[in-house]
């Protein structure tokens, strides 16, 4: 197989093979000699080109991150602005423009008096454990130590972390680490929450969700209005309400943000992914004025937590530019009609499939999971959904499945054309699975 390829395409398979390591890789089977990693080395728009100018539709938004498309203008000039004026700018004991503008601009999506305090980091994982770390010194400094334990919703994933992983509630992932992190109740509905006794809830920090929709979960949307009642919930028990929104910020369930559809505002909300427009690491955890007040006063109130690449200026400059597109290429004005457009080609394709047992979609968030046809779950050691992923490469679309459900995320700057051509390879890679 090597020997068909370009020259620098063999070498830096073989290189990668010899030295690097990937996440949520087999590495054996990535390794083998009969794979072929795709060496993906230019982007524009929704599409991606590999080393053998193989070009692809970017259906997973490279793992969830891109907005706007790859190489846009606007942020590319951003970036290469602020690199001819300083590329990095320590946080601690310093400030700097970028970060200023972007702090204000990020509790500009909210009403005065709510979210108005951002601390910065350096991805989901980070921005989350931020929010867990700030909850529990605040139940500390405000007289509750007892207050230190979790409350998380099974099959939930909230980062790789230790204090994220200990939220996460999907075996596989966090199994093996149980044990060594917070102390968390994971519970698996609002009704099962309800139900928990009043002495337990006495020692609850804060609860955790994903709102709307949970990502590593296969895609599954929550009942619409659970998270306004989760809200009235954590209110009436006193207890914090940590928004995961790494995966659903920025656009991707036709909001910016998907509190916003329901009209909540969390305690804490940890943003990630999408900030820069998927250029660049870069996480902010906001927080409310009060939370942030308990920190005040002597030096041991102080929240000794950050990183050496906190509000990166580089990274800053694109979450702005990012920001601005929303506004002058009317993002979100635009989604509704190509959310409808998703719905109607998902509906189809499951129409046109046996195979699609179910489609569950939340704005620009889709997950198409495959089962046998009598609805039962085909074996495990099969590996359906990553057979689908290898086959859509061949009809130019890159995505990657969650066990056997397909994820299709693409970029918000992805067109009706490019969706119906994201669909039709689905079509095609799901019709190669023997029934």
């Amino acid at each position: 197989m090597l020997a068909s390829m370009r020259d620098d395409t063999r070498r830096w398979i073989e290189a990668d093979r010899a030295h690097c390591w990937h996440p949520f890789t087999r590495q054996a089977e990535w390794c083998a000699p009969e794979h072929e990693p795709l060496i993906i080395v230019r982007g524009e728009g929704a599409s991606l080109w590999d080393s053998e100018g193989r070009r692809y539709l970017d259906g997973n938004s490279t793992i969830w991150t891109n907005i706007h498309g790859h190489g846009h203008p606007a942020i590319n000039e951003a970036i290469t602005k602020q690199l001819e004026q300083i590329s990095h700018v320590s946080f601690l004991g310093f400030t700097h423009p970028t970060a200023i503008e972007l702090a204000e601009k990020l509790c500009g999506f909210f009403p005065p008096h709510t979210l108005e305090r951002v601390f910065y980091s350096d991805d989901g994982s980070t921005a989350v454990e931020c929010a867990l770390k700030l909850a529990l010194q605040y139940r500390q400094q405000c007289g509750e130590p007892e207050r230190k334990n979790f409350i998380a919703f099974a099959d939930g994933y909230h980062g790789d972390t230790l204090g994220a992983a200990s939220l996460g509630g999907v075996n596989r992932f966090f199994e093996r680490f149980k044990g060594n992190g917070y102390a968390v109740r994971h519970v698996d509905s609002l009704e099962t929450l309800r139900s928990l006794p009043n002495s337990e809830l006495q020692e609850v920090a804060a609860v955790v969700i994903e709102p709307l929709i949970q990502g590593v979960n296969e895609m599954r949307p929550w009942p619409t209005g659970m998270l306004a009642q989760l809200r009235a919930w954590c209110d009436m028990h006193g207890i914090h309400l940590i928004l995961d929104e790494v995966m659903t910020g920025f656009g991707r369930t036709g909001a910016m943000f998907a509190c916003q559809k329901e009209g909540v505002i969390p305690d804490f909300l940890c943003l990630a992914k999408g900030l820069t427009g998927g250029y660049l690491p870069l996480a902010a955890t906001l927080t409310t004025g009060k939370v942030y007040e308990a920190f005040l006063g002597s030096a041991d109130r102080a929240f000794y937590y950050g990183h050496s690449f906190s509000a990166n200026p580089l990274g800053c400059a694109a979450a702005l530019a990012s920001l601005k597109l929303f506004e002058t290429e009317k993002t979100l004005e635009k989604l509704p009609a190509k959310i409808d457009h998703l719905r109607a080609g998902l509906a189809d394709l499951k129409a046109r499939r046996p195979l699609v047992h179910e489609v569950r979609q939340c704005g620009f968030v889709a997950g198409i999971e495959l089962r046998q046809i009598d609805g039962t779950k085909f074996p495990v050691e099969s590996r359906i959904g990553e057979q689908v992923c290898r086959e859509a490469r061949n009809h130019g679309l890159l995505t990657r499945p969650i066990l056997d459900t397909i994820v299709l995320m693409p970029p918000l700057c992805t067109s009706v054309t490019e969706l119906d051509h994201a669909i039709a390879a689905l079509n095609k890679a799901i019709s190669r699975i023997p029934r």
